[in-house]
């Protein structure tokens, strides 16, 4: 029997896992990254120019210290190890430099794992005189450092985990940082210096912004905390895949491609290969229902792929589909101590560790 052919598309870290995955399998795996580097997003790059943020494909900034346990976020069969200076072989042994050109070759194989991310295409709001505002707008995808907000006025806008992240590392600069987000409990930033937190901007004005309790601020530079957009533009129409509201259609336990299964789009959010598939009649159904549910449950169709309390019975329902050993129950414990630590608890819920004891208990202990 042939071996399959597999093309992994990005070497983050879904495509190092489905491509680690294709290789246990005894499949033929090539790789195709746009970059010189493995990692995807995780990959450090220096300072980026505001007007090229379409061509920068990592958010990493300086700073960063995850907003989860290391636990819980590396490989299951790949643990961090200090001692470790090298997480995987060097790029240098997997990677081949090549010029630009006109040529263009083609290359047939039977099943697609598409791992490209999405955290490289920001998501901008659309509010009213966004062109009028005179002073700098950039997305977090851009930021690097606090060094150039040094005695700055800035708006900050979204207060999700980098939004809250943000507002920390450039209080500790910047004159003033404005807060703003519609979070009915507020986050606390009562550690922070000159960090003061409004509502939804209403509209921008040449100077500033007028928010949506009337108050208005003037300040030197906005940076939208505001997410990203699922993008494949290296996707032909004739894959049956598109993109509406930010919803990835049709995918099957979001992410087989319903019209081509040998398609899958991995990290939407989770990787799995599965050992056999229902019809495209029965994954159409299936699909539907679990956008009804969303539906039922209050979810925007923005929010499609978003699993929250969810995730681990989606977890155990890919495990079963594929017949791959689950998520560990204390995975699913660290996760739940974590909650939303990160926004009321950001100065001192990362002053801990977990070790794990066994699959399904674990202890938090103070860092040293």
């Amino acid at each position: 029997m042939e071996t399959l052919s597999v093309c992994v598309v990005g070497a983050g870290m879904a495509g190092l896992s489905a491509l680690k995955n294709s290789l246990q399998s005894n499949l033929n795996a090539t790789c195709f990254e746009q970059s010189t580097h493995l990692g995807g997003t995780w990959f450090y790059q220096e300072e980026q120019d505001v007007a090229f943020d379409e061509n920068v494909h990592s958010s990493m900034y300086r700073d960063l210290r995850t907003n989860l346990p290391k636990e819980i976020m590396g490989y299951l069969d790949f643990t961090y190890s200090k001692q470790s200076k090298e997480s995987f072989i060097s790029s240098d042994e997997v990677l081949v430099s090549h010029n630009i050109s006109r040529r263009c070759k083609q290359h047939l194989f039977d099943r697609v794992f598409v791992c490209n991310g999405h955290y490289t295409k920001p998501q901008y709001p659309k509010t009213v005189g966004m062109s009028c505002y005179k002073g700098i707008q950039m997305h977090s995808h851009l930021y690097r450092t606090q060094d150039k907000f040094k005695g700055q006025k800035v708006l900050i806008i979204g207060a999700g985990p980098s939004g809250i992240d943000l507002t920390n590392h450039i209080s500790k600069v910047a004159n003033c940082v404005y807060l703003s987000h519609h979070l009915s409990k507020k986050p606390n930033t009562d550690f922070m210096r000159n960090v003061m937190q409004k509502p939804n901007v209403k509209q921008f004005i040449e100077t500033g912004a007028i928010f949506e309790d009337n108050s208005s601020e003037e300040f030197d530079i906005v940076i939208y905390c505001t997410g990203y957009q699922y993008s494949f533009p290296f996707l032909s129409s004739e894959c049956g895949i598109f993109v509406h509201n930010n919803h990835v259609q049709p995918l099957y336990k979001h992410c087989i491609n319903v019209n081509y299964p040998t398609m899958a789009i991995i990290g939407l959010p989770y990787a799995v290969i599965p050992s056999q598939l229902p019809s495209r009649e029965d994954m159409l159904a299936e699909l539907k229902k679990d956008n009804e549910d969303r539906q039922k449950d209050g979810l925007r169709e923005r929010d499609a792929h978003k699993m929250g309390a969810k995730q681990f019975c989606y977890y155990k329902d890919l495990s079963k589909t594929a017949n791959l050993i689950g998520v560990k129950p204390v995975i699913e414990k660290i996760m739940q101590d974590c909650g939303q630590k990160y926004i009321y608890e950001l100065q001192t819920y990362r002053e801990y560790y977990f070790q794990v004891l066994d699959d399904e208990n674990f202890i938090k202990l103070p860092l040293k």
